[in-house]
């Protein structure tokens, strides 16, 4: 039982991640093509400052997560995925640094290259994330002691590829959907603009995930066996309607809960359809990691669930009242304050 619970919230603290961190790398993957001036550069940094580290905080917790709750799984995703989790991580770091650093220097090109290294640092990781999921989804070749099978163009598979392009454009939708929120005049038209197209570009890679996760991956098992898991992805078919419907009557705080939902709907649909399932073999089912067999001992999931009972909820609740704080539209008047980027 707590190895389950353990599972769904191991599932859950990732989709939080990507709806949270997903809004900032779509925005600065989109930034070159929004922004026409320094001013407009400026203004899309800002829309993210207040929030891209705290939000940044739930991929360290989903990481933490699975070193305490399933090390086994943890040991072997960090060997087998060892390249693209150290390029992710490079892409994090550059992206920080670049924040901190674009403001140093009047130069333009000292900017150019922290815009730059922003751009890099986070189309990598929105990439890397959506293969790396992806082929976790179909399953990767490591034997029964944890031995990878293969490199990384092994992970650059067709299937892998397509769930790059998913996370890509789902968090592109979901960064133009923001900027709209904290953004006025042409800035804004040109980002509701994006999202309105971005998301025809969605659709279509989203019906071709669906269909290419039928042939590639397993994950249809679960859903056929208890086909009330169907409603995951139904829910997340409506949630991504409804966005469109929102875009098109210009209330972005509901298309970016709805983008939100769709975000968090369709990592639950693969987590669904893995369980029990962590980290599945392509090799051999039998040297699949399991939520059963590589979890740590019930005591360690106990004192885990009664932290994280505690704690989860402080932490959601301080991070909505940074959001209330810093909920007000940007404009070049905001960017004389001394905290500005």
């Amino acid at each position: 039982m707590l190895e389950t619970i353990w599972f769904y919230i191991w599932g859950l603290l990732w989709a939080i991640y990507f709806m949270l961190d997903g809004f900032d790398l779509g925005l600065a993957t989109l930034r070159p093509f929004l922004a026409r001036n320094d001013t407009e550069n400026r203004i899309i940094y800002n829309s993210m400052g207040p929030f891209w580290d705290g939000n940044e905080v739930w991929l360290i917790t989903a990481g933490g997560v699975t070193f305490a709750a399933f090390p086994t799984t943890y040991a072997v995703m960090f060997s087998t995925l060892y390249t693209p989790l150290l390029m992710l991580l490079f892409g994090l770091i550059i992206r920080a640094v670049s924040f901190e650093f674009r403001g140093k220097g009047d130069s333009q090109a000292w900017r150019k290259l922290w815009d730059t290294c922003q751009f890099i640092g986070s189309f990598g990781p929105a990439l890397l994330l959506g293969v790396a999921f992806a082929n976790i989804f179909q399953g990767i070749p490591f034997d029964d002691k944890g031995v990878f099978h293969g490199t990384l163009l092994t992970l650059l598979n067709p299937y892998g590829l397509v769930g790059g392009a998913l996370f890509v454009v789902m968090f592109a939708v979901h960064g133009a959907i923001w900027l709209a929120i904290k953004s006025e005049g042409d800035l804004h038209a040109r980002a509701a603009s994006f999202a309105a197209k971005l998301w025809v570009a969605l659709l279509v890679i989203a019906v071709i995930f669906l269909i290419h996760t039928w042939f590639a991956t397993p994950l249809y098992k679960n859903y056929l066996a208890s086909p009330v898991l169907f409603l995951i992805p139904l829910a997340t078919v409506a949630a991504l309607l409804v966005t469109r419907l929102f875009i098109g009557q210009a209330q972005w705080w509901k298309a970016w809960f709805a983008s939100s939902a769709t975000i968090m709907g369709a990592t639950m649909f693969g987590v669904a359809g893995l369980y029990p399932n962590l980290l599945p073999s392509s090799l051999n089912p039998a040297f699949s990691l399991t939520a059963f067999n590589s979890s740590s001992t019930h005591l360690t999931l106990t004192i885990m669930l009664v932290v994280a009972l505690i704690f989860v909820p402080i932490v959601i609740a301080y991070q909505a009242w940074g959001y209330y704080i810093f909920r007000e539209k940007l404009n070049e008047e905001s960017l004389y304050s001394d905290e500005a980027y």
